[in-house]
């Protein structure tokens, strides 16, 4: 009823008159939007701040590898170093080692025996299987970006159909097909179609951007754990 007041009274002069003057439906989809834009900021920035905080430990970590002159030397920086991904890949794969040969890793022990392929296959999925571990950790909150991503433009189309039809109605209601009768019920459809898409515009880069950046912590996990197993072999421990 607002809508059909809103058309044969005085014409809306902002996008505001369109939005206090729309339908229950579509004030609806709106508040709906609005809580899908402040969710995926929140995400956004969340996240952000976390893949640069594993940047920087990465860097971190890398460093003091490169200082490291034995296995015994890098476990031992590494536990002076902050929690991250790649120190608790490195700690698990140390730890699986110790326990596989205990006192190995101790300064002045001396060598033993080297991995048998099976242990070496079993130390090679315990690698793994911490790296999918922090992979899915990293990954808490992409599948909402994902789905405010997809729903958003949905929900501004949807409302956009109900615009469409209260245009429909303000005709019928005003027996007239000028302009006047039109336009304020396509200009609020278009309200909603303009809020779908400035919600996912943002969900989408920030998704994309995120994925990219979690397939190379990945990528450098993985590489981590190939020159971890490949320091063993250097050792003589494999």
């Amino acid at each position: 009823m607002k809508s059909l007041l809103l058309q044969v009274g005085a014409p809306p002069t902002s996008a505001w008159d369109l939005i206090l003057g729309g339908t229950l439906p579509t004030k609806l989809i709106l508040l709906i939007l609005l809580g899908f834009s402040m969710a995926s900021w929140i995400l956004i920035f969340w996240k952000w701040r976390q893949f640069r905080e594993v940047r920087s430990q990465g860097t971190e970590f890398l460093q003091a590898m490169e200082r490291a002159q034995r296995l015994e030397d890098a476990y031992r920086i590494i536990l002076t170093l902050p929690d991250s991904p790649y120190g608790r890949v490195f700690r698990q794969g140390v730890n699986f080692f110790s326990e596989l040969r205990p006192g190995a890793l101790r300064e002045g022990a001396p060598k033993g025996e080297g991995l048998s392929r099976t242990q070496l296959e079993a130390l090679r999925m315990v690698l793994e299987t911490e790296e999918s571990e922090e992979r899915a950790e990293l990954a808490v909150g992409l599948t909402w970006l994902a789905v405010i991503g997809s729903i958003s433009p949905l929900l501004g189309l949807m409302g956009t159909v109900l615009g469409v039809m209260n245009a429909f109605l303000g005709i019928v209601a005003t027996g007239s097909t000028n302009i006047g009768a039109v336009a304020p019920g396509v200009a609020e459809a278009l309200v909603t179609t303009v809020m779908g898409l400035a919600v996912a515009i943002p969900a989408v880069i920030g998704y994309n951007y995120f994925v990219a950046r979690l397939n190379l912590v990945s990528g450098e996990l993985e590489g981590f754990s190939s020159e971890f197993i490949g320091t063993l072999a250097r050792e003589g421990r494999v």
